[in-house]
């Protein structure tokens, strides 16, 4: 079977995309990517200075591209709240949400300006209340998708009910496992709760497998050259890829005509480190339909959200 490239992208012109932390990575592939193939894009970044570098690369790749910058600190559920408005009071239809920013493995525990551990509140929170507050524009849309970006690390990745913002003991990798299981859990329901509620909305799950991404650096390094991003940095050609093939299983769960409702998808090789991007199957403590319903009205509450859909 042939492989799924940016090739496969069907043409997105007409469509609108959003896609949060586009200044680098696996997010600024996919921003630009969708922008080749016609989508204007919200490339919504934390950093004015790196998202406006980001967008002046993307637009000297693809001169005319339909592209913005727009802040969003997706750790601040105020800039949440500014960011959606202002794309509220537009009230144009959101085709496309790509949840996609992320921090990783902080070394210490760190709180957000809401007081939640750093990564469930940016990596979680932080996305669960923006696709809230975007649902209305999303519902605008005739066949509006929901990209939710996790990680291989949610196959041991457990939800502490009992300290999810780890006050009582904090571990930087369990911390991001349970973060990244989170976005699972909250991708497929968001799917079981649009079936329901009789919304056209698709919601996917997907994950870049091992991309050298400044994730490494700007988590387990905190921006720093050490041993581990040295090492991780020798390892990489051997057994990871780049982050225009991590971006790939994104794309395609946001595009494709071909993907299943509530799918999950990554790459094909070992141990889904890297490959070429298809179905894959989550772990079961992703697929537990009370461990989801638990969060989900969990996140309400913490999030301020209300009850939604």
């Amino acid at each position: 079977m042939k492989s799924w490239t940016t090739d496969d992208i069907p043409p997105q012109n007409g469509r609108s995309a959003v896609v949060t932390g586009a200044n680098s990575g696996i997010g600024y592939h996919t921003a630009l990517e969708l922008a080749r193939k016609g989508a204007r894009v919200v490339l919504a970044c934390r950093s004015r200075t790196k998202g406006e570098a980001a967008l002046a690369h993307l637009k000297a790749e693809l001169p005319g591209a339909k592209a913005e910058l727009a802040i969003l600190d997706l750790s601040d559920l105020g800039s949440v709240r500014s960011f959606a408005s202002a794309l509220l009071d537009k009230g144009e239809p959101l085709d496309l949400l790509v949840n996609n920013a992320g921090i990783m493995a902080l070394p210490e525990r760190q709180a957000t300006n809401n007081g939640f551990e750093a990564q469930f509140g940016t990596n979680h929170l932080g996305h669960f209340a923006l696709t809230a507050l975007l649902l209305p524009l999303l519902k605008k849309a005739p066949a509006p998708r929901v990209v939710t970006v996790s990680s291989i690390a949610h196959k041991s990745g457990k939800m502490d009910f009992d300290d999810l913002q780890a006050v009582k003991g904090y571990v930087p990798w369990k911390a991001y496992r349970q973060s990244k299981l989170a976005n699972l859990l909250f991708a497929f329901e968001l799917q079981r709760r649009a079936d329901k509620n009789g919304l056209k909305l698709l919601s996917l799950g997907a994950h870049p497998g091992v991309a050298m991404t400044n994730l490494f650096i700007a988590g387990p390094g905190r921006g720093k050259r050490t041993l581990l991003t040295r090492l991780m940095e020798l390892a990489a050609p051997l057994f990871w890829h780049t982050e225009d093939r991590g971006a790939l299983p994104t794309l395609l769960a946001a595009t494709s005509p071909n993907i299943v409702p509530g799918g999950y998808y990554g790459p094909n090789g070992w141990r889904e480190m890297r490959g070429d991007p298809v179905r894959v199957r989550p772990e079961p403590q992703a697929e537990d339909l009370e461990a989801a319903a638990r969060l989900w009205k969990l996140s309400e509450d913490l999030a301020g959200t209300g009850r939604w859909p």
